[in-house]
């Protein structure tokens, strides 16, 4: 080999190298990335299957159910167009209430949103970024209106989803 071949072999080996590192960079990031979707877009289709993502919206007045044997929770959470059943098991955030807005990451089993973790907004007025754009496209968005962030009453309350049955294994339904 000559030197001139010896520097095109170093620099090819070098530029495949730092092509499998960025590829490897990002399969891990894409694992990792949480993406966030609206009721109103899971219900048209958007959200993945089998796969962790983020739900976020407003608690639905009067669509908490809490079972008294456990700590399983069953709510609806809207973003002003349409609501999607959440079933929770755990303690909930201290400032998780009817009327506010909460982002909660899980997926979808049996067409409910199985939470793994749920967060509540901070103060009256905070709302996450994601929740506030989810109900800026829906139009029911007003900054100066709380009234716009009450739940629609063309949308019913708490239409009694079924449960996900439980298994064997701690947090996981069929």
């Amino acid at each position: 080999m000559t030197a001139r071949q010896k520097r095109m072999m170093f620099v090819a080996m070098l530029v495949a190298g730092i092509g499998v590192f960025i590829t490897l960079i990002m399969m891990a990031l894409n694992e990792n990335i949480n993406h966030f979707f609206s009721p109103t877009e899971i219900l048209e289709g958007k959200a993945p299957e089998n796969h962790s993502f983020r739900i976020g919206g407003l608690v639905v007045t009067g669509s908490v159910k809490r079972d008294t044997e456990s700590l399983k929770i069953e709510f609806d959470l809207t973003d002003g167009a349409k609501n999607y059943p959440v079933l929770y098991v755990g303690i909930l955030p201290d400032l998780f209430r009817e009327g506010q807005g909460i982002v909660a990451t899980g997926e979808i089993k049996n067409n409910v949103f199985v939470a793994e973790e749920v967060l509540a907004k901070h103060d009256e007025n905070y709302m996450p970024p994601e929740v506030a754009d989810a109900l800026k496209k829906s139009g029911k968005w007003n900054e100066d209106d709380i009234e716009a962030m009450k739940h629609p009453e063309n949308v019913p309350v708490g239409a009694g989803y079924p449960l996900p049955e439980k298994t064997n294994s701690p947090g996981e339904y069929k």
